[in-house]
């Protein structure tokens, strides 16, 4: 399974504003410019992450963006069923109906859906915090002072 962009950039933008220091804020220019990603892209992502209430997103002149909620409650897990659009491994996983002949009788579907419970329990297992362990090498990777 391949997680998408805008699933990899939700991660990161995580992860740039848990590795500051706490309360500070942080821009989309600022991040964009970090990681080499498009601001464009990161503008939408920190919409939905500000609409799933992971993060606070500050208007105004000396406004920005900050964690809403200490990185020990953001669950990887979580985050990735809410950003993630497409759990259909198989086209069989869709709800429509399956054009493979051998649907019917295939356990490979049992086997593949078996899989990515496994793979997303692995992700219920870690938080934000066991991610950024040593927030000053990220923020030495990433440039923040």
């Amino acid at each position: 399974m391949r997680l998408t962009n805008y699933t990899d950039y939700s991660l990161r933008v995580l992860i740039y504003l848990a590795s500051k220091k706490q309360d500070e804020l942080s821009n989309i220019t600022e991040i964009a410019e970090a990681y080499g990603i498009s601001r464009n892209h990161l503008m939408k992502v920190i919409h939905e992450l500000g609409k799933m209430g992971v993060i606070q997103t500050i208007r105004g002149r000396n406004g920005g963006i900050k964690l809403a909620l200490p990185p020990e409650e953001v669950n990887i897990g979580k985050i990735v069923r809410q950003t993630e659009d497409d759990f259909n491994l198989v086209e069989c996983f869709g709800d429509g109906p399956s054009n493979c002949v051998i649907s019917p009788v295939c356990g490979l579907k049992h086997v593949l859906n078996r899989a990515l419970s496994s793979y997303l329990a692995v992700l219920d297992e870690y938080t934000l915090a066991d991610i950024i362990r040593n927030p000053y090498d990220y923020r030495e990777l990433l440039g923040i002072k």
